[in-house]
């Protein structure tokens, strides 16, 4: 498949500012992982001899070929010249051809073990890492799927699966990319672990990645699926880490697949998003019980009331 190398160059003295709002839009467009490029790092040594180190800030995010790709574009470059209207971030985009082999090859410059709680620490399965006493290694190629863990609507979905999963239970992830989540919920419980998405390489990559960390293929299941339309099962725990229009879309339908009590995790909503998502799970009836905030970030964690005893 071919795709897009969308990199947005840009100069704001709050850098953390800029490449949260320019990530941004690259998520508005459903895309599920950025790179981000920043001459700021203390050692090569960090990084692998085979590094190659980003002179200029830059967010990359990549855009497929498809019938769609005009009107990213323009939704990218529209919103760019909105940012340095409004917020006065100097950006230049640049465009290149990019096939999924070669991206695959890139994408590996830029991610390197990191710890996501306490006791997860997620690695890329081509560099090392020594294990601590008691910690739970996550090793993920996310191949086109990205999903590495690192952003921090992830860190805040697996920190909330470590509390509330149950052992011995069942868990879903909706969307599940790289398997990243499916692949914690499994470590941190003697579960059955499911995931859906409606792209085919986000489940071959997902796929690869639960047999890489040893997840017996007895104990998962991945499935062609847009949100929870072909689950027919009931699940202790759901998670979804999407974009906030689709989970609206999604709390329509989520508690058909919870069992009683169920939990349902939701994440990569964003901070100015908050009130309408609360509303929508109040008007259905679902019971707050924690929310996590990082950057402009935030996950919640709620269960519905009709299940409540």
């Amino acid at each position: 498949m071919k795709w897009i190398e969308a990199k947005v160059i840009f100069n704001f003295k709050d850098k953390q500012l800029a490449v949260d709002l320019i990530s941004n839009l690259f998520y508005d467009l459903e895309l599920t992982g950025v790179v981000i490029e920043t001459p700021e790092i203390d050692s090569l040594e960090d990084w692998g001899n085979d590094a190659i180190v980003p002179e200029k800030n830059a967010v990359i995010g990549y855009l497929p070929c498809d019938e769609k790709l005009e009107k990213r574009q323009k939704f990218v470059e529209e919103n760019l010249l909105r940012l340095e209207e409004k917020n006065g971030i100097e950006c230049k985009i640049v465009y290149s051809d990019i096939n999924q082999e070669d991206w695959a090859q890139t994408w590996k410059t830029y991610f390197r073990p990191e710890r996501i709680t306490e006791n997860i620490v997620v690695k890329p399965t081509w560099r090392e890492y020594i294990r601590e006493h008691d910690e739970i290694v996550l090793e993920i190629d996310p191949g086109m799927a990205f999903g590495t863990g690192t952003h921090p609507t992830t860190r805040m979905c697996i920190t909330m699966i470590e509390k509330y999963l149950k052992r011995n239970g069942m868990f879903l992830d909706i969307g599940t990319g790289s398997g990243i989540l499916m692949i914690a919920a499994a470590k941190l419980g003697e579960i059955e672990v499911w995931g859906t998405d409606n792209d085919n390489v986000a489940m071959e990559t997902a796929y690869k990645n639960l047999i890489q960390n040893r997840i017996s293929e007895s104990n998962f299941k991945i499935l062609a699926a847009d949100l929870v339309d072909q689950i027919t099962e009931q699940f202790d725990l759901v998670a979804a880490n999407l974009t906030t229009k689709t989970i609206l879309i999604l709390l329509e339908s989520v508690e058909r697949v919870l069992v009683q009590d169920g939990i349902f995790v939701c994440s990569g909503i964003l901070e100015k998003d908050k009130d309408e998502v609360l509303k929508k799970m109040k008007d259905l009836s679902f019971d707050l019980i924690e929310i996590l905030a990082k950057e402009e970030w935030l996950s919640i964690a709620c269960r519905s009331k009709r299940h409540l005893t």
